[in-house]
């Protein structure tokens, strides 16, 4: 196909780079999960924003999570309809084929989506109805109702970026096996938001219905 170009040298270089260092060093590994095929304990569905290092942030190997990355780190309502569902095809292969034990939903600060959504229902920006990211960061409007009383707006995109997480997990919820794994104790569900300039994580407690540092 005409349309598909080389890859630029610098990807090439780095990858160049990786199969010589650290791949090497850990072929062994490679080479089994290959034969043996993967077995994660922990799923997270975080952003695709890029300053969102999942494995990083975790201290992860290959092998150890499932991700998934999409706007705004949403879990869409379940539908049982013919439509493509690509997070929840990524959810479903992950609670029923891989037996994962954790579900995380990872959000973060300054997200783009999140913001959009804000602006959106704040009336600052016009809905753009043909846009696939506007269509898609509807899914968060419902959670805006909940914070739109705020009154400071850092405070109130804050809250939205947390509540996003907690809408995710809502929905999680109502999903048939995800009910079924919850039920057999085979699967518990996490709430967690990450802010990029200093690094911190935070935890929803289910009691205090706060998100609370993990430091």
């Amino acid at each position: 196909m005409e349309n598909i170009m080389p890859l630029p040298e610098y990807l090439i270089t780095r990858y160049r780079d990786w199969k010589t260092g650290l791949f090497l060093e850990k072929q062994e590994k490679h080479a089994r999960l290959a034969a043996e095929g993967q077995s994660p304990k922990v799923m997270v569905i975080s952003c695709c924003d890029s300053r969102v290092h999942v494995t990083s942030i975790f201290g992860a190997e290959t092998g150890e999570f499932f991700i998934h990355r999409n706007v705004a780190n949403l879990v869409p309502p379940f539908a049982d309809d013919n439509a493509h569902h690509g997070t929840s095809a990524a959810i479903e292969f992950a609670v029923t084929a891989l037996k994962i034990e954790h579900l995380v939903v990872l959000g973060h600060s300054q997200c783009g989506g999140v913001r959009h959504c804000h602006d959106t229902c704040h009336g600052d920006l016009p809905q753009d109805e043909k846009s696939f990211v506007a269509r898609w960061m509807n899914i968060l409007r419902p959670g805006y109702e909940r914070v739109k009383h705020i009154e400071d707006d850092a405070a109130r995109i804050t809250a939205l970026e947390h509540t996003g997480v907690l809408v995710s997990i809502e929905n999680l919820m109502d999903f048939p096996f995800i009910q079924e794994a919850m039920t057999s104790g085979q699967l518990s569900l996490h709430g967690l938001w990450h802010s990029i300039g200093d690094g911190v994580l935070m935890a929803y407690n289910a009691k205090s219905g706060n998100f609370e540092p993990l430091d």
